[in-house]
């Protein structure tokens, strides 16, 4: 593939196939993408939806968003897109053991964005001529999953389209089974190095506790401590009146405002919400009230979105050993983080507990969605919230947390009950008018509403479809049968999940 060079004003080299608008490189050089196309433009949207049968509904970027002039895509189009000379070299260009080039861009574009810490983008427009599209052939299907993903994962698509052409299916799995292909490689891009601080927004932190004073007192006098001080911190504490420490927030102690909000309403999310209403800055960091952060946190957080030119980012998470641990053994943790934990690239999840991201773009959202309330998944339903909107949601290597993760205490108090039945149990949110009595549904309601609400009915079948699969096969070869006894009863309970999701949906989104 002989691809044509354009030099940016700052030195950088872009190559590029088919004739982009070259007026538009430059800016789009100094945003977060590392490659660019306009696939949704050419008839490449939601192309080789048979990815679903590897990563079911726990990807975001399954499906693609056309609603947007821009947004994180990996469905490149191999005749039109503009690519930065270095990230070129670093993943050796599109692999060549597929017969269709469509595939062999899409095997580049998702190796890029799942694994190497790199940014294949849709730009609207950047590609005004119409392309031809090439059909990907069965055989290609399968040595995709065979160069990116396990053997089962070839087994279980084989299984599931075995019903449209038996013997065409059979016939190309083990031809690519038989095949010596090309090993992928998967490199990782280093993150760029931080700009300087162009200017010093002004920064508001959320943080809800629960039966956590003392570890929320520990993270504001981290707080205290930034070489970028926050304008402002929002406690939302739903600590019952008869466990509160009298007097243990005290405004004097710090520089910043200091708002103590008595939650008086239950759940992690109402909280949150009530804590975004009263911010004032023009960034939001989200924070978990058992970690620990470095001087430098806040700071890099903002350093990080003015070089990436986004709104939005995670920072690293890193488990402490003991919930006793301080900042000491984040340094020594942070010091000993792998090239994998320390790229950048886009997040595949929202960090509830170490995130930072545009004042107007959370607001514009309104906040989080109250139906999670009781259960689990409001920081993945938050996070495809902001793709949706039009955010590059990015991981940011710089500002990691030391999350303590003490045995007690926390919003997770009241989902406990969710694991109760008969009259210990405490009603839940998403339980509505339906309390839940004999059979406990599994998984979380609350996770099931958050996968019909994003994804299509029939992914959604998938999802059900690979959930009874692994719970069946995955576990020990011994158990097998012992799982298919109990089968009846895993299917009562996910049933049960589905009903409460599904009137979660009826009732519709509330803030």
């Amino acid at each position: 593939m002989q691809l044509k060079e354009f030099v940016t004003q700052s030195g950088e080299t872009l190559l590029y196939n088919g004739t982009p608008n070259l007026e538009s490189l430059e800016q789009i050089a100094n945003g977060p993408g590392d490659i660019w196309h306009s696939s949704l433009d050419q008839s490449l949207d939601n192309v080789f939806p048979e990815l679903v049968y590897q990563t079911a509904v726990f990807w975001w970027f399954l499906n693609d968003l056309p609603h947007l002039d821009k947004s994180i895509n990996w469905r490149i189009n191999p005749d039109a897109f503009v690519i930065r000379k270095n990230v070129w070299l670093l993943f050796s260009g599109f692999p060549k053991d597929y017969d269709s080039d469509i595939l062999s861009a899409f095997d580049l574009g998702y190796r890029m964005l799942r694994h190497g810490g790199a940014i294949p983008m849709y730009v609207k427009g950047l590609f005004p001529e119409e392309i031809k599209i090439s059909k990907i052939s069965v055989q290609d299907r399968y040595r995709f999953f065979k160069k990116n993903f396990k053997p089962q994962h070839a087994v279980y698509m084989l299984l599931k389209e075995l019903n449209k052409n038996p013997l065409l299916e059979l016939s190309h799995f083990q031809k690519a089974k038989k095949e010596n292909l090309e090993q992928n490689i998967f490199p990782v891009l280093p993150a760029r190095e931080l700009n300087s601080l162009v200017s010093k927004p002004s920064v508001s932190v959320v943080i809800p506790t629960m039966f956590r004073q003392e570890y929320t007192l520990q993270l504001l006098k981290d707080y205290a401590d930034q070489t970028l001080t926050v304008t402002q911190i929002v406690v939302v504490d739903a600590t019952p009146l008869e466990n509160r420490v009298e007097g243990i927030y005290n405004q004097d102690q710090f520089d910043f405002e200091l708002i103590i909000k008595w939650q008086e309403s239950k759940g992690s999310c109402r909280a949150r919400n009530e804590a975004i209403a009263l911010c004032t800055g023009d960034y939001i960091i989200f924070a978990d009230d058992d970690t620990r952060i470095l001087s430098s946190f806040v700071e890099n957080h903002i350093r990080f979105l003015q070089t990436y030119n986004v709104e939005a980012s995670n920072g690293l998470d890193i488990s402490a050993p003991s919930h006793e641990d301080g900042l000491d053994k984040l340094q020594e943790l942070y010091s000993k983080a792998s090239k994998s934990q320390l790229k950048a690239g886009a997040a595949m999840s929202f960090s509830n507990a170490n995130s930072c991201v545009s004042s107007a773009l959370v607001k514009t959202l309104i906040g989080n969605d109250i139906n999670f309330d009781g259960g689990y998944g409001e920081d993945t339903d938050f996070g495809l919230r902001l793709l949706k909107a039009g955010a590059i949601l990015m991981q940011n290597p710089y500002s990691p947390i030391l999350h303590l993760k003490p045995p007690t205490g926390g919003y997770r108090h009241w989902g406990l009950q969710a694991s109760l039945l008969g009259k210990k149990r405490k009603k839940q949110a998403w339980e509505l008018d339906h309390p839940v009595k004999f059979i406990r549904p599994i998984p979380s309601p609350t996770i099931v509403y958050g996968i019909i609400k994003h994804y299509s009915p029939k992914q959604v079948r998938e999802y059900k479809s690979k959930y009874f699969f692994l719970y069946l096969f995955k576990g020990s070869k011994r158990g097998i049968l012992l799982r298919i006894l109990k089968f009846p009863y895993r299917a009562l309970q996910f049933n049960k999940s589905l009903f409460y999701a599904r009137n979660l949906v009826k009732r519709g989104v509330r803030y």
